[in-house]
């Protein structure tokens, strides 16, 4: 597992309001394109998502050793709308990136459960991301258009790789890897 996983687990909040801030650089003349091209290379090789579909979602919830609930870190930060706070899927290498954190904060929780807080969020017009951290992935967020970090950079600031879709998500479990193939469909 990559080292600085559970540096970001516990210190979440700081990181979302450090990406939301450094952002803003984007919008400075000249300087901001440096930023944008270094925040694009960040997120497409160090720390970022892909959108999922509910059924791939589902699989990747099936795939996985152990799965928690916790909140979801956008939502908590920023909180821009009353949709669902606990809608954090914890899976792969997620338990280690959450270690020591208050258990009641992170919760393990059935397939069925978290397959089923998956649904409500879908049916609340909520999105589903995998987040990635060097390809090891560690939670299926789930997560508002108003409040998710990734998106906002991504639509705000021009960050493209901070979330993306890709037509063929591959979750395995015995690595803690994700891959997207080489297919993005941005």
């Amino acid at each position: 597992m990559h080292h600085v996983l559970p540096f970001y687990g516990r210190n979440q909040g700081k990181f979302l309001r450090a990406y939301m801030l450094l952002a803003r650089l984007t919008r400075i003349p000249l300087l901001g394109h440096l930023v944008r091209r270094l925040a694009n290379r960040y997120a497409r090789n160090q720390h970022g998502g892909y959108f999922l579909n509910l059924e791939e979602a589902e699989r990747i919830i099936d795939a996985s050793e152990t799965v928690s609930l916790g909140p979801c870190g956008c939502r908590e930060v920023f909180a821009n709308c009353e949709r669902p706070v606990m809608s954090e899927i914890v899976v792969g290498a997620g338990p280690e990136v959450y270690a020591g954190l208050d258990a009641e904060r992170f919760r393990r929780v059935s397939r069925q459960e978290a397959k089923d807080i998956v649904r409500e969020c879908h049916r609340q017009g909520m999105m589903h991301t995998v987040m990635h951290c060097r390809g090891l992935y560690y939670a299926i967020c789930n997560c508002c258009f108003c409040c998710c970090v990734p998106l906002r950079l991504r639509k705000n600031y021009g960050i493209e790789y901070a979330i993306i879709r890709s037509r063929d998500i591959i979750a395995d479990y015995h690595t803690q890897r994700i891959s997207d193939g080489g297919h993005h469909a941005d």
